[in-house]
């Protein structure tokens, strides 16, 4: 028996989407892994199960290429909106999405009658180390983790940890494109100052109103794109004096539009359906969600 998804991407965050409605998943890591697969499976990011909801109109969870599940993803929400409205699970171009890391209110952009984009209220961002969480070591500031030194790879880095809704840690460097995040990346990912791992984000500061960044995201390693990276990088830059409340944040995948507004941050992007299909898996089990 295959199992029906779609393929999507976020200026290239791509991941593997299957309307849990109509269907159901028992083991959705390690069906992750295996559809995440670039030479064996549909080949993603990971996976994002599309489910019913008692608070939103739908309800969101996704999984890693590794099988680990995440709080949220900023680009697969938009994807998670565009699904929703055209499947008819949502009424209008204001889609409710309920996440891990709280309700996300995802507002579709057309154009000539197609969803192309959408406009997501992330929330505020959350800077006390405990709730990234971050560990603070040797009496630092206990209120946040900003611009603080941490040792990876015989360096020290200048850190400043951010939370929107999972946790990133933000690094800006001088030249973007010297880096080896295949080493540097996992170092990171794993660091015990990080108990529940961390997405890091590497920017170099172009201008007050345009940074470029790379992402190592946990789980699924250097991604073209991660959507909470860039608000957690906005919000970094802001707060330390680098940049304006709204830029341009240039991934490998694409732009986004980040807007600091009222305490929260706002992210607007692409939403784009690359094709459907139907996954015949080894073995493919089905239960509960």
């Amino acid at each position: 028996m295959g199992i029906p998804f779609t393929k999507m991407q976020g200026i290239g965050n791509d991941y593997v989407y299957i309307n849990g409605f109509e269907q159901t998943v028992a083991q959705p890591g390690a069906l992750a892994r295996r559809m995440s697969d670039r030479h064996c499976g549909v080949g993603a990011d990971g996976l994002v199960l599309i489910l019913p909801s008692a608070t939103a109109d739908v309800r969101m969870r996704m999984f890693n290429a590794d099988g680990s599940e995440a709080e949220m993803c900023g680009n697969a929400v938009r994807c998670v909106g565009k699904f929703a409205r055209e499947r008819g699970l949502a009424a209008s171009d204001e889609v409710r999405v309920e996440t891990l890391a709280g309700l996300k209110l995802v507002r579709l952009h057309r154009q000539e009658g197609a969803i192309c984009a959408a406009t997501v209220d992330m929330g505020a961002p959350e800077l006390r180390p405990e709730r990234i969480p971050v560990l603070v070591e040797d009496g630092g500031d206990e209120e946040r983790f900003v611009s603080r030194l941490v040792d990876v790879d015989g360096r020290a880095w200048s850190v400043t940890a951010v939370s929107m809704g999972n946790p990133h840690a933000v690094i800006v460097v001088q030249d973007l494109d010297a880096l080896d995040l295949s080493t540097l990346g996992p170092k990171f990912e794993h660091h015990h100052l990080f108990p529940k791992r961390v997405n890091t984000e590497f920017v170099q500061v172009q201008s007050r109103a345009r940074v470029r960044m790379r992402v190592w995201e946990r789980g699924a390693g250097e991604t073209l794109a991660c959507g909470t990276g860039a608000c957690a990088v906005a919000v970094a830059c802001h707060c330390t004096g680098l940049t304006e409340n709204d830029i341009e944040v240039e991934l490998r995948g694409g732009v986004l539009r980040i807007c600091l507004d009222g305490g929260h941050v706002f992210m607007t992007g692409g939403a784009v359906t690359v094709f459907d299909g139907v996954y015949y898996g080894e073995e493919e089990q089905h239960g509960q969600r």
